[in-house]
């Protein structure tokens, strides 16, 4: 690690940006200017150690979650294991995760003497939210994470059992063994959705001579995947090629869905998408997510019906 955390007001004046070595935070609190400002100050002091506190249990997280791993001593790598632990069938370990605890951490610290009516801690694009009664956030959905134009809109309130949303695919700062423009999960908080949607986009597959894959030290000799065969480039794909992948994440997601993991999932490649989760119309008329998790995933191909539509633009108050 070089040089320490820092923390800096963006120049909007509403924003916090908090910086240690590859965590880049952007965090907004709404409500009564005093009450931010302590929300700011608690935000900085939690997130101070997180970055050495997560180095000296870097080799353990490194490592595939299974029955048997023991619990870490730090709070971020604790809520880590935690939530990757009911998806330890599929191979996974609590970095899949990493991304979303951060930002759960520092949004508990700011919310933590209730006086906040809005807040958000994004990550990279792994969000917590916060939301008191009565209130609520527009979230901007993308189709292609190294492109990152608002494509939808996902309608999150206060009485809704959502307050994480993480996006995966190719081509985004993390590896991937699928090859899914975009898979973007609405979820409990955070690192449950970081976690959904890493898995979610690994299983967006298949086999094809036009997909190039390599072992992942090759491409990263830091990362925890090892000699895992990741994707390296995707070329040409026919259409059936896209709706089997297409299919193949959004019963991986349907599954997370019926055993109430996730809320919503939205996933994306080569200008088609599945819907997991059934999005409802709130009182605007904009299409919300999931509030409560529905007993069965639907896959939805169709782009009349979703998450929202491309004209509708999220307000400055949106996430991203």
């Amino acid at each position: 690690m070089t040089g320490g955390p820092t923390a800096a007001r963006l120049a909007d004046g509403r924003r916090l940006h908090l910086q240690h070595g590859p965590i880049d935070l952007i965090i907004e609190a709404f409500g009564p200017a005093d009450a931010v400002a302590r929300a700011h100050d608690r935000a900085t002091a939690a997130f101070e150690p997180i970055l050495a506190d997560l180095v000296a249990e870097l080799p353990a997280l490194r490592t595939a979650v299974t029955a048997g791993t023991q619990e870490p001593l730090g709070p971020v790598a604790r809520r880590m294991v935690a939530t990757c632990r009911p998806h330890a069938a599929r191979w996974v370990t609590p970095m899949a995760a990493v991304a979303g605890a951060v930002a759960d951490t520092v949004l508990a610290a700011m919310t933590a003497d209730g006086s906040l009516d809005r807040a958000y801690v994004n990550n990279g694009g792994d969000i917590a939210l916060h939301l008191a009664p009565g209130h609520s956030f527009d979230v901007g959905i993308v189709t292609r994470v190294d492109r990152p134009d608002i494509a939808a809109t996902a309608f999150i309130e206060a009485a809704m059992p959502i307050r994480g949303v993480a996006t995966s695919g190719f081509g985004g700062r993390s590896l991937t063994f699928g090859i899914a423009d975009a898979v973007t999960v609405l979820a409990a908080d955070g690192a449950a959705a970081d976690v959904a949607a890493t898995l979610i986009a690994n299983a967006v597959s298949i086999d094809s001579p036009a997909i190039r894959r390599v072992p992942a030290r090759e491409l990263r000799d830091d990362t925890d995947l090892g000699d895992r065969p990741v994707t390296a480039a995707v070329g040409r794909l026919s259409p059936a090629e896209i709706a089997e992948a297409l299919d193949a994440g959004a019963s991986v997601a349907a599954e997370m869905l019926q055993l109430g993991l996730i809320g919503a999932a939205h996933l994306s490649l080569r200008g088609h998408r599945r819907i997991v989760g059934e999005p409802v119309p709130n009182a605007s008329g904009r299409l919300a997510a999931t509030g409560n998790v529905p007993r069965r995933g639907r896959t939805d191909d169709n782009d009349r019906r979703g998450w929202g539509r491309r004209e509708w633009a999220p307000p400055k108050s949106a996430p991203w």
